[in-house]
């Protein structure tokens, strides 16, 4: 750990913005914490514009909030409401936090980092919105439990290589937001043909009754 306690240079300030922005659509309050935590420990050294995250309150609260959300994401069709809720929570956090990485550069820089952050945590939203509506249809919960940790430690993950190994966490990033794409283009399609189904099974015993 001790190899966070420098300043952050330009590729990790912009690696660490864009990792809070992707890392918000999917685990805010964890990306808040770990973030956070680790500037209050001094492992890692915020930008100005972050040093809120290392606030006692702060920390309290987002860990309070992370406590909730990892089990919450771990129970069948309560993971996709708490998403839908958080719909309007994630994206303009995730602008905000990549904006305060980046904030110190000017105000040009902060809206740039803003719209890279919050387009980040909408993709991000998104998939994982698709990918848990997909898995929810499978009455087991098992896969609905795996698919939240593998978030769990994929979060941790991006978070750690965007402060220590910017160019890998380029390239794990980069991979990310192409898989997102997969799933939400892939799952959109599956989804629409669950629903078509569904929607002819009731007509279908609506026809019948009405025999």
């Amino acid at each position: 750990m001790d190899n966070w306690s420098h300043l952050l240079d330009a590729p990790q300030l912009l690696a660490l913005a864009a990792a809070l922005g992707w890392a918000s659509g999917i685990r805010l309050y964890a990306a808040v914490f770990l973030v956070g935590g680790a500037g209050f420990m001094g492992w890692l050294a915020l930008p100005e514009g972050l040093q809120i995250l290392q606030h006692p309150g702060v920390l309290a609260s987002s860990g309070f909030m992370c406590f909730v959300e990892f089990f919450a994401d771990k129970i069948p069709l309560v993971d996709s409401l708490w998403d839908t809720v958080h719909t309007v929570i994630r994206i303009p956090a995730g602008a905000a936090l990549a904006a305060g990485a980046l904030g110190a550069d000017g105000a040009a820089m902060a809206w740039v980092a803003a719209l890279l952050g919050g387009s980040l945590a909408a993709t991000s939203h998104t998939a994982k919105m698709t990918t848990r509506a997909a898995v929810n249809t499978s009455p087991e919960p098992f896969s609905n439990i795996g698919v939240s940790l593998l978030e769990d430690g994929w979060v941790v993950l991006m978070l750690w290589l965007a402060a220590t190994h910017p160019v890998i966490f380029g390239i794990a990033l980069a991979l990310s937001l192409f898989l997102a794409v997969v799933l939400i283009v892939v799952l959109f399609k599956f989804l629409r043909a669950v629903a078509r189904r569904v929607q002819q099974f009731f007509a279908g015993n609506g026809s019948l009754q009405g025999s």
